[in-house]
């Protein structure tokens, strides 16, 4: 008798464990094509998402979709939502469409789509929905102007795909490295071309080899991974390139240079604040001040804060001549206003001592 009355609690002990759901994360992320550790915007966000609730004592986790697919994206988003998150996460202009449905479907989600712009949400944002874009075009005159006074002469920008995104690092790398060439009165050239993806393969490694193999010093290598075709090429001729949006000079593609050719080829990153972004947006959730985002899509800029930039760090600063004091006055400079960088989607005009060829 005793053995069966142990065993009949024992069932409904396990009967009422299984009925009880395992506990929802409050904060939940869903990465774009990439993983948590693609040293770009998904790890940025993560980053983000991570240091906020473990300071905050707050439950998280991730999800990636199957497969680069709106329909994917949506399927992972589903999932966050019936597993009970409170907001969501999305990095990246791949969100838009979704985001647009998810803010309809799921009123009581709160989103925070970072990097995602009017242009790639294609309708108004809803009160769930907070949009956070930034001033691509400040870090790039950053890294343009940097590069040009630290004594490179021949430039080159490989951009990912043509979005509004990667055109305004661009033409901002051409106006600051302009601004430069100007100040020093030093000629200097720019060869500039989109690759028409986010990620680097044979052919644009290829054009690179070409392009440092005729003198280019320097690429900024802007889309994504992208970037593994320009740092491929740099390390066969000793050269270098410019990282985008987080600091490059610690991924792994920096470190395996270091070990197997002595150096490191990232002098520099034209950097967002992705993760500074995100852990603003989640505070102001849980501190119930949704109100001052939802419904908007906001473009963080050095007018509003250190949202853009190059690393400064001792290890990071790979700029032979050009100074920390002097990128700091170039900042407060861009910040007060007196110097203007133009966000215009086209070709910014140049001194008659810059050349710019735009490779199609």
């Amino acid at each position: 008798m005793k053995k069966l009355l142990s065993m009949l609690l024992a069932l409904a002990a396990v009967l009422v464990l299984a009925a009880v759901p395992a506990m929802a994360a409050d904060i939940a992320l869903v990465t774009d094509v990439g993983t948590i550790d693609d040293q770009s915007f998904n790890q940025a966000c993560w980053q983000g998402v991570e240091a906020y609730a473990t300071a905050n004592n707050l439950s998280y986790q991730y999800y990636q979709p199957a497969a680069d697919s709106n329909d994917e994206r949506m399927a992972s988003i589903d999932q966050a939502v019936s597993d009970g998150a409170q907001i969501i996460v999305v990095p990246g202009f791949l969100f838009g469409s979704a985001m647009a449905e998810a803010q309809e479907l799921y009123p009581e989600t709160k989103f925070v789509a970072v990097d995602v712009s009017a242009g790639d949400l294609n309708t108004e944002a809803l009160e769930n929905l907070y949009c956070v874009v930034f001033g691509e075009e400040q870090a790039g005159y950053l890294a343009g102007y940097a590069a040009v006074k630290d004594g490179y002469t021949k430039l080159g920008f490989l951009g990912g795909m043509a979005v509004p995104a990667v055109q305004r690092y661009g033409f901002g790398f051409v106006q600051g490295a302009n601004a430069a060439a100007v100040e020093l009165g030093t000629p200097i050239e720019i060869k500039y071309t989109y690759g028409g993806q986010f990620y680097g393969d044979a052919n644009i490694t290829a054009k690179m080899e070409g392009w440092y193999s005729t003198g280019t010093e320097i690429v900024f290598a802007c889309g994504g991974g992208i970037y593994t075709s320009a740092v491929e090429a740099a390390l066969a001729h000793k050269a270098y390139v410019i990282g985008v949006d987080v600091d490059q000079y610690y991924c792994k593609e920096a470190k395996n240079a270091m070990e197997t050719d002595g150096y490191n080829p990232f002098v520099t990153s034209a950097m967002k604040g992705l993760q500074a972004a995100t852990e603003n947006a989640l505070d102001k959730f849980f501190k119930g001040e949704w109100a001052e985002l939802g419904g908007k899509i906001e473009t963080k800029k050095l007018e509003t804060g250190d949202y853009v930039g190059l690393p400064t760090g001792e290890e990071s600063w790979g700029f032979k001549s050009f100074t920390i004091d002097e990128y700091n006055k170039l900042v407060e400079a861009i910040r007060t206003g007196e110097v203007v960088v133009s966000d215009a989607l086209e070709a910014p005009a140049v001194d008659n001592n810059v050349t710019v060829t735009y490779i199609d």
